[in-house]
């Protein structure tokens, strides 16, 4: 016995798969890992970073001494960081953020923040 399906039935089914197609959820790949800068050796690298408003930057101290990540403006502050301690910090407004490390000074490192 051989089963054939009329035209009006083979048209609601494919329809019955597009529309299902069109109200499936999109996922986009979100979790991009946060720009990042490493502190080893005394150093921030890299020195300076670019990222656009909204970006999460994270600090890890590799280094055996603590080092903080402290704005000159104050604008952002960590605690004392061991070693591999993370700090985390989102950049929301357009500008240049220097910072240094309070412990030693000489530790400098500048995050531009610009539209791209």
């Amino acid at each position: 016995m051989r089963y054939s399906l009329s035209y009006p039935v083979r048209a609601g089914a494919l329809l019955a798969m597009i529309c299902t197609a069109c109200v499936a959820p999109v996922v986009f790949a979100t979790d991009a890992p946060a720009p990042s800068v490493e502190i080893t050796k005394f150093a921030f690298t890299p020195k300076e970073i670019t990222v656009a408003p909204g970006a999460k930057i994270v600090w890890t101290n590799h280094d055996e001494t603590p080092h903080t990540v402290t704005s000159a403006d104050k604008t952002f502050a960590s605690k004392a960081l061991d070693t591999d301690d993370r700090y985390e910090y989102t950049f929301t407004n357009e500008g240049d953020f220097s910072y240094y490390c309070t412990v030693h000074p000489f530790m400098t490192g500048i995050v531009h923040v610009r539209r791209q």
